[in-house]
């Protein structure tokens, strides 16, 4: 199988699932001994709606209600990404997978950028507070 990344734009709320139904927080939950699942009810930009266990929700999305929502899952992301950069090419096996100097020179380079783009988030962030 092919390994695929995507990403989705939702709406969502914490919700219950129970017998195969789910319920929001306002809802009456009926008294039974089916057992109760904690997720989210999910509605994705065409209407669709669905169910999302809360560890893998919670793994899968972040909330981005605001500008400054989603300059720090911007960082987030980007603190990340240049870490394992900087692991990497840190170490022997860097020149062992990247044979070709002139890559091994644009991905120093690369990382070089990732840190000052970093930096530059981290100003903009701060100069929101």
């Amino acid at each position: 199988m092919k390994k695929y990344i995507g990403t989705k734009l939702v709406q969502a709320t914490p919700a219950i699932r129970k017998g195969g139904k789910v319920y929001l927080p306002t809802d009456a939950i009926p008294r039974t001994m089916e057992q109760v699942e904690e997720g989210y009810k999910v509605v994705y930009e065409d209407g669709y709606e669905s169910w999302s266990p809360k560890d893998v929700f919670e793994k899968a999305y972040k909330v981005a209600e605001t500008f400054k929502d989603r300059l720090l899952i911007e960082r987030q992301d980007l603190a990340e990404r240049f870490s394992k950069l900087c692991a990497f090419v840190d170490t022997p096996k860097f020149k062992e997978v990247v044979k070709d100097e002139h890559q091994r020179d644009l991905l120093l380079q690369q990382r070089d950028y990732m840190g000052e783009y970093l930096n530059i988030l981290n100003q903009r962030i701060e100069a929101l507070v």
